[in-house]
């Protein structure tokens, strides 16, 4: 599937507003470090969709690796 680059700022916008979200919470920690060197954000619609490709890449790596060590304790099998 292609996406067109109104789609990718939609999501670049979306998972900007995760990570916001994400830190405002006291034990979640995003390495942004590769988003902010990027200087791309959902606002910047003159950039190219290359652009907010990569940038959509570096921001959902960032959660992505976030979860994956909050994965590492163990998770109860009832329901809530």
């Amino acid at each position: 599937m292609v996406m067109k680059k109104q789609e990718l700022i939609h999501l670049h916008g979306l998972l900007a507003e995760v990570s916001n979200q994400c830190a405002e919470w006291d034990n979640c920690q995003i390495d942004l470090d590769e988003y902010e060197s990027l200087g791309i954000r959902p606002t910047s619609i003159h950039k190219s969709k290359t652009d907010h490709k990569a940038a959509v890449f570096a921001i959902a790596g960032g959660i992505t690796t976030n979860m994956r060590e909050g994965e590492q304790e163990a998770v109860a099998a009832t329901a809530d």
